[in-house]
Formats: structure tokens, C-alpha cells, sequence
């Protein structure tokens, strides 16, 4: 399918999500380090003339010049009926991936035979609220989501207190809880091999693998690119359907491992400079290099500037030969993280594609680039001609251009090694940077409370994609 074709099809199938959606398809989290934080109140009013403070401020109390606002209450009262609900709903835990185990299985039937009061109200609610958590946080914690950097915001849409409030206002324990599942097909279909594993390391995997979905967003939306590292893949989706697969290249192991993102692509860049970090232009002595041999830096396409302390400064012009290639889509992040084209392309052709310093490269690039030019400005099929045709112009200019993307679409880099592949299969990916180990070790240690909602390892800035000789 041609980029003209494929952007017709998919701003047709794609219509009625562009309305209603915002410019930006990611959720925006407030930062927290609890996982079941409720909103903040909104502000106070100001006292209405005639009002006491006390009447003007409702809830809010001055002690010793604090206020204290009340918060929504973690703890609900519950009826021998609802618990009884919420105690048949654990064994179903495993089907999940989850351990029935962590939920105090014994301790709640207890409860429920000495009868309703504040023993069993307590109970309750601590259970019904480990059970969220998990369900829509993931079990796992922060520290053994190794280069993990996505702050799901499913925490902040849906708040444990409301949670556990509707839950008990409806009556309806087991849906409340049930409704926490990842909506991707991808997550049921793991759910479906759990059910029927019956070898124990496999079954670890598919359990790990099904927490991972936890850690993103429940809904990554209606049309989004998402990229499986250890698989090598790349998917253009909308409303759950593969539209384009591409082949990728990520990072080497080690420090330039790619590191695992939900970002927004802002526009797509045509015919990329690129500055050569200081580790290359000192490290590697390129800035000499270049200074001293004019001939070579021509024709490798580098110009550098030395400044009156001595510091040399080196940038790759565009071209055939620049180590982006001809285009890479604009998503900021403090990871320096982008999907780019390469000039190396011979490299696709190799089963372990683990061979960048951290971005991932795209085969078939330059149709990725028109095609989001096209999805990210067209309002129909009149617009596809003249954003064509604009960009063939900018591309065959050689001219570094920045082309926004009015309509921006959300990317997610993620890490699975059990998965459904691009052509509907489930298939085992190689570890490719050991972070298994970490994952399954954890599912089967005791569970931890008071988890972290974002991660506490700090951004390694990638450097992509060294072609200095």
C-alpha cells in the first residue's frame, strides 16, 4: 500500500476518533509517589458577605495557621454481602496473572463470619484497594521496571477513593474491580495462554508479560505507533487494527539500551542535521578530524566551529550519508529518544536488529515520514495531494525543514519478550536487555505496599547514531 493510500484509508477508518480527540492523545499525570492519591480539593471560595469563616469554608479548619483540607477516605463501610463478593472475587486473581495468595484470603473470611462493624469495614477496604492497585498499576514495582519512564495516568482517571466508592454505592464489587483490565487485544490474548500453560518458566512469562500492560495506560487510544523492542517492530494502529508494520533497530545492550516511553510525535523533520556530541568531538577526536582533513569532512558532510577557548563544535549537514538519515520524527523527551531513518539499511536484513546508540531506526522511513506528514495535517482526502506534494518539494530541497504536525500522535516504546507478533501470533522475544529477571523475581516475592508511580532512575541521554568513518 502506497503512503497516499494508506493515509486515505486510515483518515476514513480514523474519522470519527480525530473529532473527539484532543490535539494531545497522551493523558497529562500529575506527579505523585503514592499509587492511590485523590485529586486535590478544588480552592476554597471566597466568605460571601453576612458569613461566618466557618460557614464561608465549610470542612476546612485553621490550627496553628495550617489548613487542613479533608480528603476523600480510603475506607468505606461494607455489608456481609459485599465482602462476600469481594472474597470469591480473589481466586479469579490467577487468572489474571496475579497471586490470590497476597490477598488475605483467610483474614477476610474471618471478618465476614463475626459480621459487619468497623473490623470488617477495615478489612475490606485495604483488600479492595490492593486489589487496584494491582489490577490497574501492575503488581510489579518501580525499581524492578528497569529503564521504565512511563507515568501511567490511569491512577489520576481513575482514583482509588471513587473507586471503592461507586463500588460500594452500586453494589457491584466483582465489575468495579473487573472493569481495571487492560483493554488491549494484546493483554487478552495473553490471558488466554495462561489459561491453558502448563509449563511453570512459561507460565512466569506470560505473568510478567500481562503485568506490563498494567504499566501503560488501560487505553492506549483509538490510533497511536507502538514499538516492541525485543520484537524489532514498529505498528502504525488504529481502533485496534495493524495498519502498517515496519522493521526496526534499537539499541545495543548496555548504556544505550532504549529505554521504555509513551511520548507525543510533534512533527516530522525532513533532511536532519546532526550535532555530534562532545563524547565523539572530543572523545573520538572527530573535531580534530574534521578540522585537519577539509577534503574528507566535505565529502562525509561535517562542518565544525572552533571557538576562542578552544571548543569545537561539529555538525553533519544533511544528506545521503547523515547518520539520521533523511527524516526523524520530532518527539522531545529528556532521553533524546527518536524514530529516525538511517543510511545504513542494509542493517534491516539482520535477525537481531540490537544495533543502534538508543533511537530506534525505521525501514521504510521516508513513507513513515510522508504518511504522518499527511495524518498529522489532512481533514480528508481533498488535503492529501498539496501536503504531498509540499513534501516531496521539502525532501528533494536537501534543506533541514521542521514540518509540524497540526494533529500529533502518541508513540509508545515498549518492552514485551512474550507477545502477539504483526502477524496475530504469539511469539517469545529474546531478552534482549535482561529485564525479565527483575519482573518475575518480584511477582513472586511478597507484595510490596506504598508503591512508587514513577520511576526514581534518572535519564540517560542516548547518543544515535555514530558514523564517523
Amino acid at each position: 500500500m502506497t503512503g497516499t493510500a494508506l493515509v486515505a484509508v486510515l483518515l476514513a477508518a480514523s474519522a470519527g476518533a480525530r473529532e473527539a480527540a484532543p490535539e494531545s492523545l497522551l493523558p497529562q499525570p500529575k506527579p505523585a509517589t503514592a499509587p492511590a492519591s485523590p485529586p486535590e480539593p478544588a480552592p476554597a471560595p471566597a466568605p460571601a458577605k453576612g458569613q461566618t469563616v466557618d460557614e464561608a469554608f465549610g470542612d476546612i479548619r485553621m490550627s496553628s495557621g495550617e489548613i487542613v483540607q479533608e480528603i476523600p477516605s480510603l475506607e468505606g463501610v461494607w455489608t456481609v454481602a459485599q465482602a462476600q463478593e469481594l472474597l470469591d472475587f480473589i481466586p479469579g486473581m490467577k487468572a489474571e496473572g496475579l497471586n490470590p495468595s497476597d490477598y488475605r484470603v483467610e483474614a477476610l473470611t474471618a471478618a465476614i463470619a463475626a459480621g459487619e462493624g468497623e473490623k470488617l469495614s477495615k478489612l475490606a477496604s485495604e483488600i479492595f484497594v490492593w486489589l487496584v492497585e494491582d489490577l490497574r498499576d501492575g503488581r510489579t514495582p518501580m525499581d524492578s521496571r528497569r529503564q521504565w519512564f512511563v507515568v501511567d495516568p490511569d491512577a489520576d482517571r481513575l482514583p482509588t477513593w471513587k473507586l471503592l466508592e461507586d463500588a460500594l454505592a452500586s453494589g457491584d464489587i466483582a465489575a468495579t474491580l473487573t472493569s481495571l483490565n487492560p483493554k488491549h487485544p494484546d493483554y487478552a490474548a495473553l490471558r488466554a495462554e495462561l489459561a491453558t500453560a502448563t509449563d511453570p518458566a512459561r507460565i512466569k512469562l506470560i505473568r510478567a508479560n500481562m503485568d506490563r500492560w498494567r504499566w501503560l495506560p488501560q487505553d492506549l487510544g483509538r490510533q497511536y505507533l507502538v514499538t516492541n523492542v525485543p520484537e524489532y517492530m514498529l505498528r502504525l494502529t488504529v481502533n485496534g487494527r495493524i495498519i502498517k508494520s515496519y522493521r526496526t533497530i534499537v539499541g545495543k545492550p548496555g548504556r544505550t539500551a532504549t529505554p521504555q516511553l509513551a511520548e507525543m510525535v510533534e512533527a516530522v523533520i525532513f533532511n536532519p542535521t546532526w550535532t555530534v556530541p562532545q563524547s565523539i568531538v572530543v572523545g573520538e577526536g572527530l573535531g580534530n578530524k574534521v578540522l585537519n582533513n577539509p577534503g574528507w569532512a566535505r565529502n562525509a558532510g561535517y562542518k565544525a566551529t572552533k571557538g576562542a577557548n578552544g571548543w569545537i563544535t561539529v555538525v553533519q549537514q544533511p544528506g545521503p550519508t547523515n547518520s539520521l538519515g533523511l527524516m526523524k520524527l520530532d518527539m522531545p523527551n529528556e532521553h533524546a529518544i527518536f524514530l529516525h531513518d538511517t543510511p545504513s539499511r542494509h542493517l534491516f536484513n539482520q535477525d537481531a536488529r540490537a544495533l543502534s546508540h538508543g533511537c530506534i531506526r525505521v525501514k521504510g522511513a521516508r513513507e513513515l515520514a510522508m504518511t504522518m506528514s499527511m495524518l498529522g495535517n489532512a481533514s480528508n482526502r481533498a488535503d492529501i495531494p498539496a501536503i504531498q506534494e509540499e513534501v516531496s518539494e521539502i525532501t528533494m530541497s536537501g534543506e533541514y525543514t521542521r514540518y509540524e504536525m497540526k494533529k500529533q500522535w502518541p508513540v509508545y516504546i515498549t518492552y514485551f519478550t512474550m507477545a502477539t507478533d504483526v502477524n496475530g501470533e504469539m511469539k517469545t522475544f529474546r531478552d534482549i536487555y535482561d529485564r525479565d529477571k527483575p519482573v518475575l523475581a518480584a511477582l513472586d516475592a511478597p507484595r510490596q505496599e506504598n508503591r512508587a508511580r514513577e520511576t526514581s532512575e534518572e535519564a540517560v541521554e542516548i547518543i544515535d547514531d555514530m558514523q564517523t568513518s
